[in-house]
């Protein structure tokens, strides 16, 4: 039998991946292929590496769970589920409880089963969300996903979704109806092209929330979890979300999804209504509750500030050097470099002098690195932004 992994994954996987490296290592903000090239990865697997790849706190504190209790399914109490609750209600803001799952799909459909279940009894169903927004890839996820793309084919997709667009809350209003439940909006919009939501669109989706009993969910899969600066998006800009979904980063390469929820929605679910057999699993909450102590510990969010100020101001300069780079947006490390010409070219052209980004919304260069990014980090990545521009200009 053919033993090499990349055959075999062109064999046997199916084909809804197009990976180009066999990745076989990884420490802090590196990773290495099966050559032995090592990488700067400043897309962390997606937004999920919070602490860097294989920080020894997390590997340990994994591998003390594996070899104590695996699974035990949500039929009995475990030691980890309920602990890591408590911190992230914690972090939340407001008293609440937490559902765990597998996925950030998952965490998002459990807040949709959720709203629909709040609105029942007054026949309200319907959810808004944006435009270029991104919820994952179920059916009920795509469809609240605003893109087309992500539902060529699928159809018919579910009802009880309309859209609105980003950061115009007049469109917002527009698309409210005596149906609608609740508005589900990200903080910064990742795959739409890490687009920021403005102070003044999620103040005043809070308001309009408040003013017409609907419930403000925020998919915080890519944008919590520190990465923006605070444990949660939405709180940069000081509203409170009513309920919000997590994954990536919330487990620090471990699958583990949850959402939270305050106080108008902590007693809706009750036992029969919603489910996950590995949810709240005992080596994945352990992961998560180490993420969580490495970040308080290490003072990530600091760290995150000081290293975002950093590389957007040598993105910007960057970009004053290469006229064809037109923008630098986005919040803490969470940041994307938009170009005048598709992105795809020189995500490829960083990937072979070494360095791990994403080309999203066709003409954005995405970058996600691990919130233990240092200064020499940054400087190297920007090094290597420099040398591909430079050199894309003379070819």
């Amino acid at each position: 039998m053919n033993t090499d992994p990349i055959q075999l994954h062109k064999q046997y996987m199916v084909n809804t991946y197009a990976p180009n490296l066999l990745l076989t290592r990884g420490q802090g903000c590196r990773v290495w292929d099966s050559t032995g090239r090592s990488y700067l990865d400043f897309l962390g697997g997606i937004a999920v590496t919070q602490v860097g790849h294989c920080h020894p706190k997390l590997v340990s504190a994994i591998q003390k769970q594996a070899a104590t209790l695996m699974h035990v399914s949500n039929l009995y109490y475990n030691e980890n589920a309920p602990r890591l609750a408590a911190k992230l209600v914690e972090k939340f803001g407001v008293p609440g409880r937490v559902f765990f799952c597998n996925s950030g799909a998952e965490a998002n459909e459990g807040l949709i089963k959720l709203a629909r279940l709040w609105g029942h009894p007054t026949g309200r169903y319907e959810i808004v969300s944006m435009r270029n927004s991104f919820h994952g890839r179920t059916l009920a996820a795509i469809t609240a996903t605003g893109q087309p793309k992500y539902q060529k084919g699928f159809e018919p997709l579910p009802t009880g979704f309309v859209y609105a667009d980003y950061n115009d809350l007049e469109s917002v209003k527009a698309a409210l109806s005596h149906k609608t439940v609740a508005i589900l909006v990200e903080a910064v919009q990742g795959e739409g092209g890490v687009v920021p939501a403005t102070p003044e669109f999620m103040k005043g989706l809070r308001a309009l929330c408040d003013e017409k009993n609907l419930l403000l969910l925020c998919d915080e899969v890519q944008c919590g979890m520190g990465r923006t600066g605070t444990w949660f998006g939405f709180q940069s800009y000081g509203v409170q979300a009513d309920a919000c979904s997590l994954a990536k980063g919330l487990g620090g390469g471990i699958p583990i999804g949850a959402f939270v929820v305050g106080p108008k929605l902590s007693e809706v679910f009750q036992p029969g209504n919603h489910a996950s057999t590995f949810g709240g699993n005992p080596v994945a909450c352990a992961a998560a509750l180490a993420v969580i102590d490495i970040m308080e510990k290490e003072r990530l969010l600091e760290n995150v500030k000081r290293m975002s100020e950093l590389l957007h101001g040598e993105l910007k300069k960057l970009a004053a050097k290469y006229p064809w780079m037109v923008e630098v947006r986005g919040r803490g490390l969470m940041v994307g470099v938009v170009l005048d010409r598709p992105a795809k070219e020189f995500e490829k052209a960083l990937l072979a002098k070494g360095l791990i980004t994403i080309a999203t919304a066709d003409r954005v260069i995405r970058m996600l690195p691990p919130l233990t990014l240092t200064s020499g980090d940054v400087r190297e990545a920007v090094r290597i932004l420099d040398e591909a521009a430079g050199q894309m200009i003379a070819g």
